[in-house]
């Protein structure tokens, strides 16, 4: 398990063992699991925000991704 992303807008949690990622909004307190070929695109698109600092970036990235996020979020 590693922490890819921490950031205002998302958390992201790569299982690499399994091609498996979590990715958890941070706004709207949602978030949902990507395996394979869904972990893997996702991972890409991260990945080209890599570099960026703004926020805005992330806002957008998440954004395409917002119907997918239907599990509430759980703070323990």
């Amino acid at each position: 398990m590693e922490v890819v992303c921490n950031n205002p807008v998302l958390y992201v949690v790569d299982f690499p063992g399994f091609d498996v990622l979590e990715v958890i909004d941070k706004r709207l307190g949602r978030g949902t699991v990507f395996r394979d070929a869904a972990a893997r695109r996702f991972r890409a698109e991260l990945a080209e925000l890599s570099s960026s600092e703004e926020i805005a970036d992330f806002d957008e990235l998440i954004t395409h991704y917002q119907t997918l996020l239907n599990q509430p979020a759980v703070y323990h």
